[in-house]
């Protein structure tokens, strides 16, 4: 296992990545990790340098997600929603024939936030509800989309 902590516009990134693939990324800098980084966290480094840029709206690199049956079908859901739009957790569980509150779960077990874009998920209502790294983090990241976050009404590119 390599693991490292990236300085983004957030704070710093927690990566780890196991046998050449990328298998966390927390935005909580509560972790101790070597700054050196090597191999699969290079590109993981520049491709998030690239999303927080602005010039990069989708990510290209070998992940390994550990979970149920249930939690990689939420997870195929997530990185099927593009870049720039929301999606609500109730969506999610119609398309899955599901609750919204377990997809709720299995969203908040996502460990590979942001290449695994849970933070556009959010409350039928428009409000954001739940985001491991904390609401003013996924607020941060979908204003970086270039959303509207927050609002009554809900932002938009809310997808249904």
């Amino acid at each position: 296992m390599h693991a490292a902590l990236i300085p983004s516009p957030l704070g710093p990134l927690y990566v780890e990545a196991e046998d050449g693939r990328l298998t966390r990324l927390f935005t909580s800098p509560a972790r101790d990790a070597p700054a050196e980084l090597s191999g699969i966290l290079v590109t993981v480094k520049q491709q998030l340098d690239e999303y927080f840029a602005g010039s990069r709206t989708t990510f290209d690199l070998p992940i390994q997600e550990q979970g149920t049956p249930f939690e990689q079908k939420v997870w195929d859901e997530l990185k099927a929603i593009p870049y720039g739009t929301t999606t609500t957790y109730n969506a999610i569980a119609r398309a899955l024939n599901s609750s919204p509150r377990a997809v709720g779960r299995a969203n908040g077990r996502n460990q590979i936030s942001i290449i695994v874009p849970c933070h556009r998920v959010i409350g039928t209502n428009g409000s954001l509800t739940g985001y491991a790294g904390g609401i003013p983090t996924k607020h941060a990241l979908l204003e970086h989309e270039g959303l509207v976050a927050g609002r009554s009404s809900g932002p938009p590119g809310v997808a249904s």
